[in-house]
């Protein structure tokens, strides 16, 4: 790069964006890389504090902070993702769709320990919209090697690939809303409500729910049904038991579910219940989903909704992370919670 006072830099391009800041209003590219200098355009450099400018001569072994990040974001981004031109040499991951976010966190670390490349990240598993920004790569001296990039698509090409968002299933779910009290009409059904809601706000919807006795043949015959009428999804609710004679556990049991994990290490969200049945996920929710704006739930519906395996020692590792806060005002899932 060959260095000029800006006095004399009318005619040359510029080699890189020129950030305005405004402290506590606004930063942005005041003028963008290839941009002409112009005589006019003197003054106002020398306002942004710029005295020298530099005009970039590249070789053939280097890439310019741009091209490197447009090469970067490629790599890196599988389905559900596009990416933006670059802006202030930052290229962005945007969702194409509503999906969870998945991302290959050792693949990550590896790209991050390259040096001069940054590639940051919204958590693994977290629930985007469409539309919305997932992650942003950048280099950060002005030019970097091309072998070093080379290296950086070695390493997403290995991951295959390192970022993808699944997009959430549309299920018909069904309802085992369990209790005698309920059953018999002494207290009030609150499912719809504190439950229903969250899984039409994803877009799926409740197609047949069921009150059930604490009998756990009952709660079998109920799953069975849902089952049989073609239901994608089944929910539990009503509150599981520590007791070995918990009678949700002993029904979805009978009607044939391969239990994957009964209990976790998430609160709001211990007496949690996750089953198979024939391959349709069985959720079995603790009574904290009547009464915490979030839990287990709100953490394990997604993952089902978007089609994601989920092992028992997955669940185990939830415990990093799995300890609600308790905000005064819940902001989930912006807020560490299950992450």
């Amino acid at each position: 790069m060959k260095k000029i006072k800006v006095e004399k830099a009318a005619g040359t391009v510029l080699a890189h964006d020129i950030t305005r800041i405004l402290p506590g209003k606004s930063k942005g590219v005041a003028f963008k890389k290839g941009h002409v200098v112009r005589e006019e355009d003197i003054p106002e450099l020398i306002q942004l504090g710029k005295r020298h400018l530099f005009v970039l001569h590249l070789s053939a072994s280097q890439l310019h902070e741009d091209e490197a990040a447009l090469r970067i974001a490629a790599a890196v981004s599988g389905s559900g993702l596009r990416w933006t031109e670059p802006s202030e040499g930052k290229s962005s991951m945007v969702s194409l769709t509503d999906g969870l976010l998945k991302i290959d966190v050792p693949a990550l670390l590896k790209v991050n320990r390259l040096g001069d490349v940054i590639l940051s990240t919204l958590k693994n598993n977290f629930p985007c919209r469409r539309n919305q920004v997932v992650a942003a790569t950048r280099i950060i001296p002005l030019t970097i090697r091309v072998r070093k990039i080379e290296r950086l698509e070695r390493i997403a090409g290995a991951a295959s690939p390192m970022l993808t968002v699944r997009p959430f299933q549309r299920l018909k779910v069904g309802a085992v809303v369990t209790g005698t009290e309920i059953h018999d009409g002494l207290i009030p059904d609150e499912f719809d409500r504190h439950v229903g809601e969250k899984i039409r706000e994803f877009g799926s919807r409740v197609v047949k729910k069921i009150l059930a006795p604490d009998h756990p043949a009952r709660i079998a015959a109920a799953i069975e049904e849902l089952r049989g009428r073609g239901c994608e999804l089944i929910v539990t609710t009503g509150g599981l038991s520590v007791d070995p004679d918990d009678v949700t556990r002993q029904g979805v049991l009978q009607a044939g579910a391969r239990m994957v994990a009964y209990g976790s290490p998430v609160l709001p969200g211990a007496m949690f219940l996750y089953a198979l049945l024939d391959g349709t996920p069985i959720l079995g929710l603790p009574a904290c989903v009547y009464y915490h704006a979030s839990t287990i739930f709100d953490l394990m519906l997604p993952r089902v909704l978007a089609g994601d395996p989920i092992t028992r020692a997955e669940i185990a590792a939830m415990g990093h992370g799995g300890l609600c806060l308790n905000c005064e005002q819940c902001r989930f899932p912006v807020c560490p919670y299950g992450k």
